[in-house]
């Protein structure tokens, strides 16, 4: 080789410092073999001692001409530079040496005008390409093929926010979406994963994964060896649904109860959507393809050892710290650590509670007083209030009977209302105790709660914790004097306040009632029922008539209020008088007719036949006779029928009037002889008896 040139036979070669190729011609040689020469110089260029190695880039053959013109071949520039400089590492011999066999097996067509047989180029290229098989096995090792729909093995080796680049040995890598790894969040760059090839190439040439698909194929399996093996699974939540969450375990969609989340009850759920947490599978609906899986089943056999080492040392009295679990409307479960007790309503505190909301919150921790649990010791009852003295303890020694106080009513009921003296002293005003009235009321109608009212004690029992109070002895009683203050015989304004089928409940004033009997509310009508009288709520004037003070009654009544008008009536509604009237009511006994001055008789239906035979209706105006008249029962009886027979009867008299003088003649001389008859008879009677005597008194003397 010289500073300028070197001629190489049927080759030409170009190397410059910088590595830079510049060849006269274009290559024609096949790309397959440029890499194997390529290949051949690297291997032996290699320095033995460790030196810096000759890189040759390209190495280009001029095949058109059966002969190589040198004149052609380019000048490698720096080449004796290298010679004489070893940093350069570059040994011109070395690289003669490597080419030349190489180059020199390479065909040259004898005509330009001829086409060149690639066939036979290529098979002599495999028989005298030194390592050739072992070129193979690297490219077979580095480039592996893949099948369509087949699970494949691959490498993480790039990530984005959305994608996931895998590396499955293929000549492209594939891409699969971010959103198929959410079930493992800690996914990173180097972890290995099952992805299902969809495609080799879409229209960009891109080779299609899926991950999703992968898990999908063997998750029914791998869920039923995971339920056999008792083995712990990661899942994804995915959404929220009645009762529960919905879980991505290997692909499939599983069912989270929400009593399986936690051992603490759970009050938000969206808080574990998008988390990814571990799971035991608890049950398979192999016909259903339905999974059920929980996370509590993790976390209670550790919770069971603890339940085990606290039920062993509990004992009644005992105090212990515990945390609110849960609220109800009757009580509050306290988590004693692993085991949960009741506290009840009514042992939260000595004062009224109405919902324990009022005392505790949730996830307070607080402590406890054992009261109770049964032999398993499965249901502890609790206790808040027992830490505390009782309110009873510090009231006040010299209170006593007849003493007031003053308190706030805190419950209400129909019966009466109880009235907080302190707290956890409380008193009960009965409703009898509210009023001196005696009609049936409700407390709700003299106080209601959050009232501040004052009160008198009727009963006081220490031992029992219980008083009584009552509020209608802060007034006097009206019994008292009520002989001097009603009278018999005063009248009054009351109340109506209810009704009886017997007359009209009414209130003079709050605690004195009476009595109106229906048979005192009117002189002339017939009232059913007091309804048609008055009304509820109504105001009547009333005269007392009776005092029961012993049972505090009064008998009242209205009609007496004014002048008795039956001593009237007696003048006008005489025997036989005539009145017109009318028929307010038929019925099958016979009618009610008003006559003047609101008077009402009374007509059987023989008395309603009409002259031409028909029967007076309701409404119809007629002319009634009076045939009976009874002051004492107030009763009229009337008919209409009367008048017009007597008429008929008073036509008839004067024919009769003869007849009627003989027939009262031989009335009398029959009733003469009737007396002789009877007469005659009594003294022969008599005869007989006394001659029946004397035969008795000698049959007696003898």
């Amino acid at each position: 080789m010289t500073d300028s040139k070197k001629k190489t036979p049927k080759k030409e070669v170009d190397v410059t410092e910088s590595d830079a190729v510049r060849p006269v011609k274009k290559p024609k040689v096949k790309e397959t073999s440029e890499k194997l020469i390529e290949q051949a110089l690297e291997e032996e260029l290699l320095p033995e001692n460790g030196e810096q190695p000759v890189r040759l880039k390209t190495v280009t053959t001029d095949i058109e001409s059966e002969k190589v013109d040198t004149n052609e071949v380019p000048t490698m520039a720096g080449v004796t530079g290298a010679e004489q400089d070893p940093e350069a590492g570059i040994q011109p011999d070395k690289i003669a040496e490597a080419v030349e066999p190489v180059v020199k097996d390479i065909p040259v067509s004898k005509s330009s005008n001829e086409e060149f047989d690639w066939d036979s180029f290529e098979q002599d290229e495999k028989k005298n390409t030194p390592k050739h098989k072992h070129y193979e096995e690297m490219y077979d090792e580095t480039l592996s093929t893949v099948a369509v729909d087949e699970v494949v093995t691959g490498t993480v080796i790039q990530m984005t926010s959305r994608e996931v680049v895998v590396n499955i040995g293929y000549k492209s890598e594939g891409v699969v979406s971010l959103n198929e790894f959410r079930y493992n969040p800690n996914l990173k760059v180097g972890d290995t994963v099952e992805v299902y090839v969809e495609s080799q190439e879409d229209k960009k040439g891109q080779l299609l994964l899926s991950h999703k698909k992968a898990r999908a194929i063997n998750s029914w399996d791998r869920v039923n060896a995971s339920l056999e093996k008792d083995e712990i699974i990661t899942g994804y939540i995915k959404c929220r649904t009645k009762g529960g969450m919905i879980v991505d375990v290997f692909g499939i969609e599983a069912f989270l109860p929400g009593s399986q989340i936690d051992v603490k009850p759970i009050r938000d759920y969206d808080i574990y959507v998008g988390k990814t947490m571990e799971f035991k599978v608890v049950k398979i609906n192999q016909e259903f393809k339905n999974v059920v899986v929980s996370h509590k089943a993790l976390i209670e056999a550790e919770l069971e050892q603890q339940k085990k080492e606290i039920i062993a040392r509990l004992e009644k009295g005992q105090v212990l710290e515990g945390t609110v679990k849960n609220i109800t409307s009757y009580g509050v479960f306290i988590d004693l650590g692993g085991v949960d007790g009741l506290i009840h309503i009514t042992d939260l505190s000595w004062g009224r509670v109405n919902h324990p909301e009022e005392i505790v919150k949730l996830d307070q921790k607080l402590n406890v007083v054992i009261l109770d649990f049964d032999d398993d010791k499965k249901r502890i009852a609790l206790g808040l209030k027992q830490l505390t003295p009782h309110p009873w303890d510090s009231v006040d020694p010299n209170l006593k009977v007849g003493d007031k106080v003053k308190g706030k009513v805190v419950v209400m009921a129909d019966y009466g209302a109880f009235v907080e003296i302190t707290t956890g002293v409380e008193g009960l005003i009965h409703v009898s105790e509210m009023s001196w009235s005696q009609h049936l009321r409700s407390a709700q109608e003299f106080m209601k709660v959050g009232d501040e009212v004052e009160a008198v004690i009727l009963t006081l029992d220490r031992t029992e914790r219980k008083m009584s109070l009552g509020i209608k002895q802060l007034k006097a009683d009206p019994w008292q004097n009520i002989e001097e203050k009603y009278t018999v015989g005063s009248k009054h304004t009351a109340r109506v306040r209810n009704f009886t089928n017997f007359g009209v409940f009414v209130e003079i004033e709050e605690g004195v009632d009476g009595l109106i009997h229906i048979s005192d509310l009117s002189w002339t009508k017939k009232i059913k029922h007091p309804a048609e009288f008055t009304a509820i709520d109504a105001e009547i004037e009333v005269m007392v008539l009776e005092i029961d003070k012993e049972n505090r009654r009064l008998s009242l009544g209205h009609k007496q209020l004014e002048e008795n008008p039956w001593d009237v009536f007696e003048g006008l509604f005489v025997v036989d008088s005539v009145h017109e009237g009318t028929v307010m009511e038929v019925f099958d006994k016979g009618a009610i007719v008003s006559l003047p001055y609101g008077v009402e008789g009374f007509a059987t239906p023989k008395h309603l036949v009409k002259e031409d035979g028909t029967i007076a209706k309701v409404d119809e105006r007629l002319m009634f006779k009076v045939i009976e008249f009874n002051k004492s029962a107030k009763k009229i009886i009337v008919s209409h029928s009367r008048i017009y027979e007597d008429e008929k009867k008073a036509a008839e008299a004067p024919a009769k009037k003869p007849d009627a003088e003989a027939s009262r003649k031989s009335s009398r001389k029959a009733k003469t002889n009737m007396e002789k008859t009877t007469l005659g008879d009594i003294t022969q009677l008599a005869a007989l008896k006394e001659e029946m005597e004397e035969k008795e008194n000698k049959a007696s003397k003898k």
